[in-house]
């Protein structure tokens, strides 16, 4: 049951991605191009397809003048339970 619900939310990110470059009035071509992938690729991306590489994503996502919000939106300091948990980060050293 775990795959089904990761290929949803793989089709629904893909679903973003497209509204996007819609929202932003973008041609498939044009956002291949400036993310330096094919349009094949790009609809890979659009459709979920679970095997697109994360580097060819972020290409993507930096096309479309999302990337920094995504890094940012992970960073573990963004949410409250990561500031709480702070000293969590430090990396310790192994034994």
């Amino acid at each position: 049951m775990t795959g089904y619900r990761i290929d949803r939310q793989l089709a629904e990110f893909g679903d973003h991605v497209r509204g996007w470059r819609m929202v932003l009035g973008l041609t498939a071509q044009q956002v291949s191009e400036r993310a330096g992938i094919t349009r094949a690729t790009l609809r890979k991306i659009e459709n979920g397809d679970a095997g697109v590489s994360f580097r060819n994503v972020a290409q993507v996502l930096r096309a479309l003048g999302m990337l920094d919000q995504v890094v940012e939106t992970i960073d573990p300091l963004s949410s409250e339970i990561g500031r709480l948990r702070a000293d969590r980060l430090v990396k310790k050293r192994a034994r």
